[in-house]
C-alpha cells in the first residue's frame, strides 16, 4: 500500500499555533483528504500549493483525529532565520530542527536552572491519557472557586515524548489556554512546540517550578496512545516514569488512574490494566491516588482490584466527590473527549480526572499553609 501521495491544497479549514488543518485534492483525482500541516516543520500552506502527504495512520486506521500529515510544501515558505538555539528536536531524522532549550547555555534561564535543587513539595499530577488533562484543569478551577482562592492556581503542562511529538496536534490545549485553565506548556525530550522547550522530563520539572512559577504541574503524553495488549507494551507506561521522576526531585505526586465503565474493551473497564501495571510494576515512589465517588458496586470493583496489588503504605487511595466539578467541563464540552466518548458517555473517566485536579488544589493549600 502506498503511504505517500501528492495533492493540491483546496481549503484551510482551521488554524492554531503551530498547525493548520487543510483539505487536499490528491493528484489521482480521488476525494478530498483531511491533513495536518505542522508549520514549524514545513512552513505555512496556502490555497493551490502542492503538498506531499504521509497517509500511513489513516490508511492503517491508527491515526488520532483521522488526519494525514504534510511532509513538504511547494513552494516552501519556511523562514530563513537564524536558529533560536542549538538543541535539536526530532534528532537524526530528516525533520530535525533547532530549538532554544531552556537549559542551554544560550538561554536566559540557564543559570537559574543550574541552581535548581528541589521541587519543594510542588504538586505534580501524572496522567496517562492526554484527554485526562481537560478534567484535571477544570477540576482545579472548580476547587479553587469552591475554596475561595483569590487567584486560580497556575497550571503548567509538561508533554512528554511517549506519544505525539508535536504539541500542535492537540486541539484541546488552545482551548484550555484561552479559558485561562492552563498557564503554560513545556515540551520535553523530542516533543516540541510548547511555550518552553526542555531536553528531558527532569529539567522540564525544574523549569516549571523555577522559571514558569507553576502552582500545579501536570505531566503526560500528548494525543495518541500506543498499545499492544501486552503487559508492558503501551506508551502510557510513561505515567509511572513521570511519578518516579517527580518524587525523586521532591514533588508530591498525584497519579490519575484510568477508570471507565464505558470502554468496550475488558482490559480498560473499571480500573484499566494500564493503571494496574503502572502501580504494580513501575511506580517506586509514594503518591496520592484519587478515586471519584462512584456507585458502590463500581467503587467495590475498583478497590477489590487495588487490594490485589498490595499497594503498601506509600500509595494513598482517597475518594473524592467530584460530581459538581463536571459543570466546569461543560465550558469545553466539544473538546472533552476520550476515545471519541464525551462526558455523558464516559462519566467515570472525567470524574476521575476532575478528582485529581481537586486534590491538587488541596495540596496547593497544604504547601502554602
Amino acid at each position: 500500500m502506498k503511504y505517500r501521495i501528492t495533492g493540491t491544497v483546496q481549503a484551510i479549514t482551521s488554524e492554531r499555533p503551530g498547525a493548520q488543518e487543510i483539505q487536499v485534492r490528491p493528484e489521482t483525482g480521488e476525494g478530498l483528504r483531511q491533513a495536518l500541516n505542522l508549520t514549524t516543520l514545513t512552513g505555512p500552506a496556502e490555497l493551490g500549493d502542492t503538498v506531499l502527504l504521509n497517509t500511513t495512520a489513516v490508511e492503517m486506521g491508527l491515526g488520532t483525529g483521522g488526519l494525514d500529515f504534510v511532509i513538504s510544501i511547494t513552494p516552501s515558505r519556511l523562514p530563513e532565520t537564524s536558529p533560536p538555539g542549538h538543541i535539536l528536536k526530532l534528532r537524526y531524522t530528516p525533520l530535525q530542527h533547532p530549538v532554544l532549550a531552556a537549559e542551554a547555555p544560550e538561554s536566559m534561564y540557564h543559570a537559574t536552572l543550574d541552581r535548581f535543587q528541589t521541587l519543594a513539595e510542588l504538586p505534580v499530577v501524572c496522567i496517562e491519557l492526554h484527554s485526562q488533562l481537560a478534567g484535571v484543569c477544570t477540576g482545579v478551577r472548580w476547587a479553587a472557586r469552591e475554596h475561595h482562592h483569590r487567584h486560580l492556581p497556575r497550571v503548567v503542562y509538561i508533554m512528554t515524548d511517549a506519544s505525539a511529538l508535536s504539541l500542535a496536534l492537540s486541539r484541546l490545549i488552545p482551548v484550555l489556554k484561552q479559558q485561562g485553565l492552563l498557564h503554560a506548556t513545556i515540551t520535553a525530550g523530542n516533543a516540541f512546540g510548547g511555550d518552553y522547550e526542555a531536553i528531558n522530563l527532569y529539567s522540564a520539572l525544574a523549569l516549571a517550578k523555577e522559571v514558569v512559577g507553576a502552582d500545579i504541574v501536570v505531566v503526560g503524553q500528548g494525543p495518541g496512545n500506543a498499545g499492544t495488549e501486552t503487559h508492558l507494551g503501551f506508551s502510557g507506561i510513561d505515567q509511572g516514569i513521570a511519578v518516579n521522576a517527580a518524587v525523586s526531585l521532591g514533588g508530591v505526586v498525584i497519579l490519575t488512574p484510568r477508570i471507565s465503565f464505558a470502554d468496550s474493551r475488558r482490559r480498560h473497564r473499571g480500573l484499566s490494566d494500564h493503571t494496574y501495571t503502572i502501580l504494580a510494576s513501575v511506580v517506586r515512589a509514594p503518591l496520592w491516588l484519587p478515586i471519584p465517588r462512584l456507585p458502590i458496586e463500581q467503587l467495590s470493583q475498583i478497590y477489590s482490584l487495588l487490594e490485589s496489588i498490595n499497594l503498601g503504605e506509600s500509595i494513598e487511595p482517597i475518594v473524592i466527590d467530584a460530581e459538581q466539578s463536571l459543570e466546569e467541563l461543560e465550558t469545553i464540552r466539544p473538546y472533552a473527549l476520550t476515545m471519541g466518548r464525551g462526558i455523558d458517555e464516559d462519566r467515570a473517566f472525567f470524574l476521575t480526572a476532575s478528582a485529581a485536579g481537586i486534590l491538587a488544589v488541596q495540596l496547593v493549600e497544604v504547601r502554602s499553609a
